[in-house]
């Protein structure tokens, strides 16, 4: 297993060890003591399933009070992947790393919190999992503009298919001081 430092600290883009034969694959997803010793750290206490056809745009999301980290992969289809620093005074603010997350590729993003997800599906269907650090708490939750100008995430698409939410997301700079804090 492999764990690729991104340029922005503390997201990582881990290689799992896929072994292969005739009869398919075998992978191991997540292991605590593996993780750790590759870096991340804490513990995972929900999972999330999300399934989206082609040019769907989910994101950019966080949670401001309880904030989650998580550890996102690809079941079926394939993803472009992006999480977003949003902590006011980091060093990174409103910069952003992405990936193509795949079923065929078994890479995994891991987004720690203080950071935005979101993700843009390139395949007709794609089902993501992901882990998460705390639980949703939908007034904790805020929600950024996919094509904030202060950001300018390169999305493999340009007419996604959005939520209403995610169509009338504010900025960054609308946002303020509902950011969260970098603690350095």
């Amino acid at each position: 297993m492999k764990f690729h430092e991104t340029d922005l600290p503390g997201v990582v883009l881990i290689e799992p060890d896929v072994h292969r034969d005739d009869r398919g694959f075998f992978l191991e997803t997540y292991s605590e003591e593996r993780y750790r010793e590759g870096g991340i750290e804490g513990r995972f206490v929900q999972d999330n399933h999300s399934r989206s056809v082609k040019s769907t745009l989910r994101g950019l999301h966080a949670q401001v009070e309880r904030p989650q980290a998580k550890l996102v992969r690809v079941i079926e289809g394939e993803a472009y992947d992006v999480a977003v620093d949003i902590r006011r005074g980091s060093p990174h603010f409103g910069q952003y790393f992405g990936a193509r997350l795949s079923s065929e590729n078994f890479l995994q993003l891991y987004i720690p919190a203080g950071f935005a997800h979101g993700f843009c599906v390139t395949s007709p269907v794609c089902q993501l999992e992901y882990k998460c650090s705390d639980y949703y708490v939908r007034e904790a939750e805020i929600a950024i503009a996919w094509n904030d100008p202060e950001i300018g995430i390169a999305w493999p698409v340009s007419r996604p298919l959005l939520s209403d939410r995610d169509r009338d997301a504010p900025t960054l700079a609308g946002l303020g001081e509902r950011l969260p804090r970098y603690e350095g």
